[in-house]
């Protein structure tokens, strides 16, 4: 490695480098991309939905201090309840999470940015808009009040008139939207954007626990998608896939619901995690003990949280094999999270603990999660299930898992973060305050719970006799909730006036070893000068010099060129460099689709149905104008990066970010189509009245031609890939993928009317054009691109070495052949397999 500076000296090279990563002012903040802006834009607005939502729970806690109180109506009461759930879930939670992650794994990992700046300030737009929708809803007196996990038929256009369960869909499917964005984003940027010499084995616990979390997002979110899209379409349309008097079921509704909502709460947790085992070895000042331990088992909660969502449906009705495997995997999800405490208690009686501040909050997640643990073995288990399932047993056993799995790392990772962020530090005595207000508030507000749930107070309602004998529990456990309230307002005060009156920080305070501690505090927006080479899963505690050197350009990307906000792209698994990462910089166009998506879902919502597909047109368009802008028009030769090595620019590479980017949507895509087969098969085997009288009749030959299209189209994208490969034009090869990829799409599309199925008529036929819709929208989207890159062909974007659009275009018409040849089986073959 060199040890002499390279290009200009210290300060000029921040100059260089703050022009080059300078970011717009005025209304033009709307184009920033930056993480460290996305991601504290996310957490800031996930903080004031966490506290609208406080103020949704202290209305529900004064309506339930008294029996029989008139505090709130019924149908209030329901809207607030069902808006609790799904601010804290959804607009809270999971963003403050993304947001946390954003900001901070580029900083952990030696990088300058994410992956797609673009994508993640996409995905802050999408989340605003659509939580937006929700919270003006209540203000409106239009709010869902069909409780957060909006179960059927209660929801359905039947019981739940008007537009309230409306508006829950689509803000929510808006929101999810921006959820799987982030989920790619934090899953690409982890495997592809570290520093040189960052193998897996090397990187840091939080990059780990967020690269399991996101791949769960990927695949954990869709299945609520799919539920919320299928439940719409019966509400606008008719569509009866819940329906049990036309062949739909509402337990699918349950099974969609609960495929993403228990993952989630390991969605929720393993962030947490994270947090604890990030700073809890900075706090006992010693390496975290059994890295490669704690490593496997995230991995093993990840994989094993998707075996457990019928944990919540025990009294549904399923048959006691299901409810005996469904009970055992709840059980065994145990041994993984008992593995990262042992780690944790180990590293503290290894260590030399401090008290400091963030380290009692983490005490306090120690001893409130472990209660949630034990009541979640206890839920595990059926036949107390069964008996305390529809109680406040459940509802505190919730609250101490998410808010001691969540809530007490997030106030420790405040206070940890906060002097890095803004160069100041919270006020330690208001902090302590604030923690013993929250500790001692939410213990009495949830651990009576335990005791007015066993004695039959039921959840979901909005009053109670007094004959219960339950009035003096519950007003403790109401008056626990403003304690909590008022410790929660001294966090935000703290968070307020810190910044201002806060003690001025030295760099890496707490003395920690990460990298995200070797900037300035707050830090550049271009987080390093140069990119170092990390020997060591603790780089700061190995080489104290780091800083100095960073800045003084000594390693990679020391010296900014071409106005390029440049950063390392490496190989996953060894963490050498193999490319040099051109990020994009500000553009409006992630807000003007995300703008433009938000017409779609309100048009919807008044079921203007012309002027919501001109919101979708509107939003591809963006979204096309977006895509343009990469690439160059000319093969660029490598550059200096460092260390004596020249590297090429990521487009010039062979698995650049970008296809690994389509890689994980995909695998979103085909967690949503899991979903929809599931579904199918489902209805097929419980629904009432299947199979129904008369199965699809469409002719043969529609079959046989959109699955010879469909095998066409993915030869002519592999052909012309090959073709540009060898240095000749591939136009006439694009030319017959797009008109293929027309033709498979009409054949689907054709498919229901061919069939003379009504998707109204049936749940059979519901499902029939779900799937057909399905496969033909996506060989639309072929056409599309394959149009796409023939445009960008002419004007120079694409050539043997800069082929990635190509690869693109391959890689989705492999996926598009694939899953329409699986569900023509399944709409021309299964029929016939499953019939009497």
């Amino acid at each position: 490695m060199r040890t002499g500076a390279t290009g200009p000296g210290p300060l000029a090279r921040h100059r260089a480098l703050e022009r080059i990563w300078r970011n717009p002012g005025g209304l033009g903040r709307l184009q920033v991309v930056n993480h460290s802006v996305v991601g504290r834009r996310f957490l800031i607005t996930g903080m004031l939905f966490f506290f609208f939502g406080g103020v949704l729970a202290m209305l529900m806690r004064a309506q339930l201090a008294t029996p029989e109180s008139a505090f709130l109506s019924h149908a209030a009461y329901n809207q607030v309840f069902t808006m609790h759930g799904t601010v804290m879930m959804f607009l809270f939670a999971i963003p403050v999470i993304e947001g946390l992650s954003l900001y901070l794994l580029p900083k952990l990992l030696g990088a300058r940015d994410l992956a797609f700046p673009r994508l993640s300030a996409f995905g802050y737009f999408c989340y605003v808009l659509g939580g937006g929708m929700l919270v003006v809803s209540l203000l409106m007196g239009a709010a869902p009040a069909s409780g957060w996990f909006m179960y059927t038929p209660l929801s359905s256009r039947v019981y739940s008139p008007g537009m309230q369960a409306d508006v829950w869909l689509l803000g929510i499917t808006f929101v999810e939207i921006s959820a799987v964005a982030v989920g790619v984003e934090l899953c690409v940027t982890v495997l592809k954007l570290r520093t040189a010499g960052m193998s897996l084995a090397r990187m840091p616990l939080f990059a780990w626990y967020m690269l399991v979390t996101g791949a769960m997002i990927v695949v954990g979110f869709p299945p609520l998608i799919l539920g919320s899209i299928l439940l719409e379409l019966e509400r606008a349309f008719g569509w009866p896939f819940f329906d049990p008097g036309r062949g739909g079921d509402p337990l699918l509704w349950q099974h969609l619901f609960w495929l993403f909502g228990h993952p989630e709460v390991y969605i929720i947790f393993l962030p947490g995690a994270a947090i604890v085992s990030t700073i809890l070895p900075v706090m006992a000042r010693r390496p975290m003990v059994g890295y490669t331990a704690v490593v496997a088992s995230v991995i093993a909660t990840g994989f094993i949280s998707f075996g457990l969502w019928v944990h919540h449906m025990f009294a549904v009705g399923i048959p006691q094999m299901a409810q005996a495997f469904f009970s055992a995997a709840s059980m065994v999800v145990a041994v993984p999270t008992a593995v990262q405490f042992f780690a944790w208690l180990a590293t503290l009686w290894m260590g030399r603990p401090v008290l400091r501040l963030p380290m009692l909050y983490l005490a306090g997640f120690l001893v409130v999660f472990v209660f949630g643990g034990l009541t979640g073995v206890m839920v595990a288990l059926v036949p107390f299930d069964l008996q305390a399932h529809d109680t406040h047993f459940v509802v505190a056993h919730m609250h101490y898992v998410l808010v001691g799995g969540f809530v007490f790392p997030l106030l420790a990772a405040a206070y940890y973060w906060l002097p890095q962020m803004t160069g100041h530090r919270p006020s330690e005595r208001l902090g302590q305050w604030a923690f013993w207000l929250i500790f001692i508030g939410f213990n009495l507000t949830f651990f009576v719970m335990h005791f007015t749930g066993l004695a039959g107070m039921t959840r979901r309602v909005y009053t109670y006799p007094a004959e219960l004998g339950l009035a003096g529990f519950n007003l403790l456990s109401s008056f626990g909730g403003f304690v909590m309230a008022m410790g929660f307002a001294a966090f935000a005060i703290d968070l307020l006036l810190h910044y201002r009156y806060g003690e001025p920080t030295r760099r890496n305070p707490w003395g920690a070893g990460t990298l995200e501690w070797a900037m300035l505090s707050p830090p550049p927006l271009y987080n390093f000068a140069s990119l170092p080479r990390v020997e060591s899963r603790d780089p700061l505690w190995h080489r104290p010099d780091l800083p100095g050197s960073m800045a003084g350009g000594r390693h990679w990307l020391g010296r900014p060129r071409n106005g390029w906000q440049e950063t390392l792209g490496v190989d996953p698994m060894s963490g050498e460099p193999h490319s040099i990462v051109v990020l994009p910089g500000p553009s409006w166009w992630p807000f003007t689709c995300a703008l433009a998506l938000a017409a779609f879902f309100v048009a919807f919502l008044f079921s203007a149905y012309a002027w919501a597909a001109v919101g979708a047109l509107a939003a591809l368009a963006a979204a096309l104008r977006w895509g343009w802008d990469n690439g160059l028009r000319e093969d660029a030769p490598d550059f200096p990066a460092g260390d004596g090595v020249a590297l090429p620019r990521h487009d010039h590479a062979a698995a650049p970010p970008g296809w690994w980017g389509l890689a994980f949507a995909l695998v979103a895509d085909a967690a949503l189509l899991a979903s929809l087969l599931f579904g199918y098969f489902f209805l097929w085997t419980v629904a009432p009245a299947w199979p129904p009288e008369r199965f699809l009749d469409a002719p043969p030959w529609l079959a046989l031609t959109a699955a010879g299209a469909l095998l066409t189209g993915v030869l002519a994208a592999h052909g012309a890939r090959l073709r540009v490969g060898a240095g000749h034009s591939a136009s006439g090869w694009l030319w017959l993928a797009f008109v293929a990829a027309v033709i498979a799409s009409a054949g689907f599309f054709a498919t229901p009317v061919a069939g003379d199925v009504s998707p109204s008529s049936h749940g059979y036929a519901a499902s029939v054009a779900a799937l057909a819709g399905y496969a033909g929208v996506h060989a639309a989207m072929a056409a599309l691109w394959c149009g796409f890159v023939l445009w960008r062909w002419r004007f120079g974007f694409v050539s043997a070495l800069r082929s990635l659009d190509l690869r693109l275009l391959t890689l989705w018409w492999g996926y598009a052949g694939a899953t329409g040849l699986v569900i023509l089986a399944c709409l021309y073959l299964a029929p016939g397999a499953f019939a009497p």
